[in-house]
């Protein structure tokens, strides 16, 4: 990282006897604390499901933070609640709002991203040929799982995981570096808000239900299927806009973390980092959850974030530079 590690204001506006850090916490009691919230993790997803929705991955990942740091005062605690209060929020009203949408009179677009990805392909769409490829012909749910459909589920589902996991890390390390990728990842979600509105698009697999494409199947279920696992919505449960599929924000978010690391890092290992959205790529052309210029568009929109939120930076970096410093006159 460029960046380096600085505490957050409410640990430095603490009293001495309030500072307890990461380093000042006990090494057993951080142990005990973390395995009781890692079993009760297990436990939640093997009997309710994974964490899936932003709100309910929030709240398990303060539980993580509480247990890391577990000898800390309640202020500190408290702290995460303040610092996320406003992230959060929007983040419920972009879930929310991508529900609504669905319910306006907007057209739906279907044609425009089958012509394209056959214009791109040959005639054929990638999604037809992976699945005929991979599957069969025709491609059933109910086909036995292959192995890489295990890879193609896990790597899917970690769309709501990984951008507030990287989030809440960058929080406990660096509130300032936690600040540079919020914007990002804020502005992602919200960009691709914008264009759902204005441009509604059905993914592959509804498009080949209304016959506007050959036979396709979702299989985005069937990798975790013989393991029992199920992913939960619980706060924002049943929030969602099947005809969202324009930008891909799974592929964008991918992106995003691969960029953002890549620039962060200096580690030549870093460029395996490219490796998490081709993964993703693919699992959702394959799984019939996007055309690949909506993968496209999704990355293209991640780089534009990241661009815009890097010249906001530098412009405020250089009006703080500019600002003339407050200078100390003496009286008397």
């Amino acid at each position: 990282m460029q960046t380096e590690p600085t505490h957050d204001q409410a640990s430095v506006d603490a009293p001495p006897s309030d500072r307890v850090t990461e380093r000042e916490t006990r090494k057993p009691a951080r142990v005990a604390a973390m395995a009781v919230w890692s079993l009760l993790v297990v436990a939640w997803s093997a009997t309710i499901g994974i964490p899936n929705d932003a709100i309910t991955v929030l709240i398990t990942l303060w539980l993580g933070t509480i247990a890391w740091n577990v000898e800390a005062p309640w202020r500190r605690h408290l702290g995460f609640l303040r610092d996320w209060s406003i992230p959060a929020l929007l983040l419920t009203v972009y879930f929310f709002s991508r529900g609504w949408i669905d319910e306006f009179d907007i057209t739906v677009h279907w044609t425009m991203p089958i012509d394209v990805d056959r214009w791109m392909f040959g005639g054929t769409t990638p999604t037809e040929t992976l699945q005929h490829a991979w599957c069969g012909d025709p491609c059933e749910l109910d086909q036995p799982t292959q192995w890489f459909e295990v890879l193609f589920t896990t790597v899917y589902a970690t769309h709501f995981l990984v951008g507030l996991v990287l989030a809440v890390l960058l929080w406990a390390w660096n509130r300032s570096e936690w600040l540079v990728w919020m914007r990002r990842y804020i502005g992602l979600n919200f960009g691709g808000l914008l264009i759902y509105m204005a441009y509604p698009m059905a993914p592959p697999w509804m498009a080949s239900e209304e016959g506007y494409m050959g036979a396709v199947t979702r299989l985005t279920s069937r990798g975790w299927g013989d393991l029992g696992v199920q992913r939960a919505n619980v706060v924002l449960n049943g929030v969602g806009n099947p005809v969202a599929a324009m930008p891909s924000l799974h592929a964008g978010t991918a992106i995003l973390v691969a960029c953002y690391g890549i620039w962060r890092l200096r580690s030549p290992l870093r460029w395996l980092l490219l490796v998490y959205p081709a993964l993703m790529c693919v699992a959702l052309v394959y799984y019939a959850e996007h055309y690949v210029i909506d993968l496209i568009a999704g990355g293209a929109l991640a780089v534009l974030v990241m661009v815009l939120a890097s010249a906001w930076e530098r412009r405020q970096a250089r009006r703080e530079a500019a600002s003339p410093e407050p200078v100390d006159v003496a009286v008397g």
